[in-house]
């Protein structure tokens, strides 16, 4: 029943409502579906936090910090492995990884569980981020609306965009942020046809989180102290700093993935991460959870509140001990972060980088203020916003978006400025160093990941086996020169590649190499394929992504190459056949 009434509205739309038109509808129901979202996670966050924080333990204590965190990762940890049965971590890299290799679909699961999963993780106190889960979320929202209307790969691909920045925008309230970080984090390109969409989105999913929570900044930011321009030469060097800072945390949480990925068993993954994690939660209580109070409390100028229930409470007011305490927990919060979801935990790096950027903002300015001698000394609370948006420029590679989510939830747009400079030179330090965020950095290396440059996104796109020609007359090595001439003969190709027995490749016949013997009846009986055959310039594995491909055919200057699996022969792949897909998936995705 409901699937005919579904074809029926399917079948009203193409016959009176163009599909751009038909994109912004679904473009604002998939702002307003994900803004609702954000408030849910948000909502279920607080209220689980505030059971295990209140409720269950009334005496706030550090056993707390030592137990929850890792009951909160095995709650987790069990309803993925029993319930989802599917891996829903990370979520940005695998909406990157949806878009570049499965057409931008995402299972409908993905719509509530990484939600779920991730609201246990933190509310519990995991030291991991909301916004990764649900960009996932909005993600799969938008993916699944499109496809339930059949939208092209294309327009699904706009879909996906818009739900994640409509959860961007709604946990946020920034919806220029939201809009900013589809284009630089997630690479869709900003064009007349993906502008509106995205602003409708953005704009719809920030309304609803307006209006449902009210117009309170994510942040309380005031700017007691004005910037002055004589400090742009330290505001240089802070940028500098966060940029070393993100590259420190993006390599950190790169190596601990890698440890753990290592480890087979789920169980002791759990005991290793949960280990790691409760323990530098006991000795530095400010990386429970997600860290937002101790980010306010350090954009109000009060570095003493991280002391609060610490091993150093004694020692808050000394000021050597305080930086101690901020560069130690800036070296560990990344830490923190891996292990939680390494142990099997369900977070994002959105949160801690925001985290680690405000703790590196205020350690560099107090740090400043400490050895030097100045008669106005650095706003720490201004150097705290400022370090922000550097460290999360740094690690996402998206300066413009760093600039305006800070901007956007503390109100801090007088800092506008100062913000540039910081977000611009991180950016530009890491950027030496590494050329691809934390979120893209993988699937950059596995060649699964679109970009911003239209030539490498239609290679990504091009599928092996949409390119592979299987029309090529098999011979064998024992065969004759007189059943080679009579396999000419029937066959429309002039290459012939020669298999064994269980269908491995062993060679290839070019009929320009014998040519000159082919009209011999005396070689007939002599000559066997053995002794004719030739090697490949070079052989395709199945596996292997289509730039890869295409850096071989231009290193050989072949024109035909065989594709092989284990070693046995599935086909030929050609430069002619490359090109005709090149130009029906460039036409395809990028048609205004």
């Amino acid at each position: 029943m409901l699937q005919n009434i579904l074809l029926k509205v399917i079948t009203l739309r193409e016959k009176y409502i163009k599909e751009r038109t038909f994109l912004l509808i679904l473009a604002l129901a998939t702002g307003i579906l994900s803004g609702f979202a954000a408030i849910l996670l948000k909502s279920l966050i607080g209220w689980i936090s505030t059971i295990v924080t209140s409720h269950i333990l009334s005496d706030k204590s550090s056993a707390i910090y030592l137990i929850f965190p890792a009951v909160g990762v095995l709650i987790t940890m069990l309803y993925v492995v029993y319930i989802v049965r599917d891996n829903i971590s990370h979520g940005v890299t695998r909406v990157l990884y949806a878009i570049s290799q499965k057409k931008s679909r995402l299972k409908p699961h993905n719509m509530y569980s990484s939600m779920i999963a991730s609201s246990v993780t933190i509310g519990f106190g995991g030291s991991v981020g909301a916004e990764g889960p649900i960009v996932f979320t909005g993600a799969a929202i938008g993916s699944n609306l499109g496809s339930l209307f059949r939208l092209s790969p294309k327009l699904l691909m706009m879909l996906v965009g818009c739900g994640a920045a409509g959860g961007i925008a709604g946990i946020f309230k920034a919806p220029i942020a939201g809009m900013l970080f589809t284009i630089e984090v997630l690479m869709l390109d900003l064009t007349a046809t993906s502008i509106m969409p995205l602003l409708i989105a953005s704009v719809s999913a920030a309304t609803v989180a307006y209006v449902f929570t009210g117009y309170d900044l994510e942040f309380f930011f005031t700017q007691s102290e004005p910037f002055v321009t004589r400090r742009i030469p330290y505001v240089i060097l802070l940028g500098v700093f966060c940029g070393f800072v993100s590259l420190y945390f993006t390599k950190v949480m790169n190596m601990m993935e890698n440890l753990f990925r290592k480890i087979p068993n789920r169980w002791i993954k759990f005991g290793i991460g949960s280990l790691i994690l409760s323990s530098l939660i006991f000795i530095f209580p400010p990386l429970y959870g997600e860290g937002y109070s101790s980010i306010n409390w350090l954009l109000d100028g009060n570095p003493q509140e991280l002391f609060d229930s610490t091993l150093f409470f004694e020692y808050r007011n000394q000021t050597w001990v305080v930086l101690l305490m901020l560069g130690l927990i800036i070296l560990s919060k990344v830490f923190a972060t891996s292990a939680t979801n390494g142990a099997g935990g369900v977070g994002g790096t959105f949160a801690p980088s925001l985290y680690v950027g405000c703790v590196a903002g205020f350690f560099f300015a107090y740090l400043i203020n400490y050895v030097g001698a100045f008669d106005i000394p650095l706003s720490t609370k201004n150097f705290a916003l400022m370090g922000m948006a550097g460290v999360m420029s740094g690690v996402m590679h998206a300066p413009l978006m760093a600039i305006f989510l800070t901007a956007e939830m503390t109100g801090g747009y007088q800092l506008f400025l100062p913000l540039l400079i910081v977000s611009t030179l991180s950016y530009g330090t890491i950027r030496i160093f590494s050329p691809y965020s934390i979120y893209t950095m993988r699937l950059a290396q596995a060649g699964k990941l679109l970009t911003h440059q239209k030539d490498h996104t239609v290679l990504t796109l091009l599928k092996m086996d949409s390119v592979i020609e299987t029309d090529f007359v098999q011979v064998r090595p024992e065969m004759s020169l007189k059943d080679m001439v009579h396999v000419i003969s029937q066959s429309h190709r002039n290459l012939f590649p020669v298999v064994g027995v269980q269908n491995e490749f062993l060679g290839v016949v070019l009929l320009d190499d014998i040519r000159n013997i082919m009209f011999r009846p005396e070689l007939y009986r002599r000559m066997y394929v053995r002794k004719f055959m030739s090697a490949p310039p070079a052989i395709i594995e199945i596996g292997m992504n289509m730039e890869t491909v295409m850096k071989i055919f231009d290193d050989t200057g072949a024109w035909n190459l065989p594709v092989v699996e284990d070693g046995k022969y599935m086909g030929f792949v050609s430069k002619s056949k490359i090109f005709n897909s090149y130009r029906r998936v460039l036409k395809h995705y990028t048609d205004e």
